[in-house]
């Protein structure tokens, strides 16, 4: 996700946490299931890399180049079309079956796919990101990924499912966060001390024994 909008230079430069990624990863998400469950008619963008995913200078996700897109009439749950996108990032079945559905729009390169599955998921994430504080999230994206990959598409969550489990894990995550925070900071005050009226230094936990 190196490219900018609005004519900003690239993000080549920029190191993005993983609060960052994990929050651009739920935009797309919830941008996709949009198209794909809300619009008046549904839309499959079907091709979703990350040089078609733009940030602005918020690092705010635009999914953009909707050339090979389709629309899905509404009283129609797939359509056949000529394959088109691109190659390791094509849905499976869509590349063998020329099938779109709902479930299209969500595939990862071969290779992280296998990685994944293989329990290697740490040689294709991006060491900087990498913490002990956030090693869980990390793990939960990589098993919705893998659920995204699988061949059959009724075996596939739909983007909605996809976007709300995302989500899910950014307000834990936000959550933990806060809560963390708000230790810290109330251990804090609880060692401040005060002088009083007589000049006397007095902990503040001995006040609040008092009252």
């Amino acid at each position: 996700m190196k490219t900018a909008t609005n004519g900003y230079d690239s993000f080549s430069s920029l190191s993005l946490t993983w609060e960052h990624r994990l929050r651009i990863a739920v935009e797309i998400a919830g941008t996709l299931a949009y198209l794909h469950s809300s619009a008046s008619i549904p839309i499959i963008h079907r091709n979703v890399k990350t040089a078609n995913i733009l940030l602005d200078e918020n690092l705010t996700a635009k999914v953009a180049d909707f050339g090979a897109s389709r629309l899905i009439p509404m009283d129609k749950e797939q359509l056949t079309t000529m394959v088109q996108g691109t190659l390791g990032y094509l849905d499976p079945e869509y590349y063998t079956t020329g099938l779109l559905n709902e479930r299209y729009s969500k595939h990862l390169v071969s290779y992280f796919a296998s990685a994944i599955k293989e329990n290697r998921v740490y040689e294709v994430i991006d060491e900087k990101v990498m913490t002990e504080d956030n090693q869980r999230e990390i793990k939960e994206v990589a098993r919705i990924a893998v659920e995204c990959t699988r061949l059959m598409g009724e075996e596939r969550p739909k983007m909605k499912e996809v976007a709300v489990e995302l989500e899910g894990l950014r307000v834990t995550k936000d959550k933990h966060h806060w809560s963390a925070q708000y230790t810290e900071e109330t251990e804090h005050l609880v060692g401040v001390e005060i002088i009083s009226a007589q000049g006397v230094v007095v902990p503040l936990t001995m006040i609040a024994s008092r009252m």
